[in-house]
């Protein structure tokens, strides 16, 4: 795609806090304006701006293309999705549901085709969706459902991880949504290798960093123990990284689950790859929810979302916070960018 194509931001449940954070984010960064394109309901991203300061000029625009043209301070909106009638802040409906949906998917569609270099997804509610009769749990399932079609693939076939990561620590997640005890059955040779490719491919790939420092978390207390405390790690994740180190990747441990974040957020690992989800995410939203962004690994295009969902409760009142969406924002940039940042130097 081009270097110039605009990243998207879907508009989020219109019931939700998603209008309102966008909305936020270009007062913010009013620079932002041509590099972006936001997808959704033009009354919606209005009355978002009517509680969060006023006014807010937003530039109706007929695709993605169009958003270098845009002024600063001028929210980009290609409106693509539009609502009958504005949903009641905080209450579920089937219809914002649906159009939320519906903005994910024209995201998705057009990263695919290159229109866009890519996506960010303001908040979903997954009681929304299900009122709209869509059989997704949520943002990942859906995206990697329409990226695999478009690849002639079954969804099983394009594995994806979910990153969590803010300006300290980067953790990528072997299983996420399900019980512990599913977790730990989940925990297999073939899955491990998975999630360690995905790692690879995103910063050596997708990011084009010359290599990535990955620290393999162990499951048990003291990674173990040499087998006193479980034998997963010496079954499973010792193995595993063996062959990932055979493949010329720079990936090491186990470490113990209790200091290897510690080390990463001190410099000495640039990825920690947990076992499940609150081992992950503990660590990555103790050190500051508020600047967190989720990054969905193994896509055929860059996807990041904030780290939280579409707090009902709040939504309306013009007070939430809107760094976590200007930080998936940011992530985004950077990593569509032919140049990143954070490239590192071999060696």
């Amino acid at each position: 795609m081009p270097p110039s194509a605009p990243i998207a931001i879907t508009m989020g449940d219109a019931a939700g806090i998603g209008p309102e954070l966008i909305t936020q984010v270009f007062r913010r960064q009013p620079t932002w304006s041509s590099r972006c394109v936001v997808i959704g309901d033009l009354a919606v991203l209005r009355r978002a701006a009517a509680v969060t300061g006023g006014l807010l000029p937003i530039a109706e625009l007929d695709g993605p293309a169009d958003a270098a043209h845009v002024p600063p301070g001028v929210v980009p909106l290609w409106p693509a999705v539009t609502l009958a009638a504005l949903p009641a802040w905080g209450q579920v409906s089937a219809a914002a549901g649906r159009a939320a949906a519906d903005a994910v998917t024209l995201a998705a569609e057009a990263a695919l085709r290159g229109e866009v270099s890519a996506v960010v997804t303001a908040p979903l509610n997954k009681a929304a969706l299900a009122a709209a009769g869509l059989d997704v749990p949520g943002h990942t399932e859906l995206l990697q459902a329409l990226a695999a079609r478009h690849l002639g693939l079954a969804p099983e076939q394009l594995p994806v991880r979910m990153m969590l990561h803010n300006a300290e620590l980067r953790t990528v997640l072997v299983s996420i949504h399900v019980p512990l005890r599913h977790a730990i059955e989940l925990l297999t040779p073939a899955r491990l290798d998975e999630t360690l490719a995905v790692v690879q491919r995103h910063f050596t790939e997708v990011l084009r960093w010359a290599r990535c420092r990955i620290a393999v978390a162990g499951l048990n207390p003291h990674a173990g123990e040499g087998g006193l405390f479980g034998r997963e790690e010496l079954d499973i994740i010792v193995p595993a990284v063996a062959r990932a180190r055979a493949r010329g990747w720079d990936v090491s441990g186990p470490y113990p689950p209790d200091t290897v974040f510690m080390r990463a957020r001190r410099g000495e690992f640039d990825a920690v790859v947990a076992m499940y989800h609150d081992q992950g995410l503990i660590p990555v939203k103790y050190l500051g929810w508020e600047g967190g962004v989720n990054t969905t690994l193994g896509l055929p295009f860059v996807r990041t979302s904030p780290d939280h969902g579409t707090a009902f409760e709040i939504a309306g009142r013009g007070v939430a916070d809107p760094s976590s969406l200007e930080a998936a924002i940011r992530a985004a940039l950077q990593a569509a960018s032919p140049v990143t940042e954070e490239a590192r130097p071999s060696g």
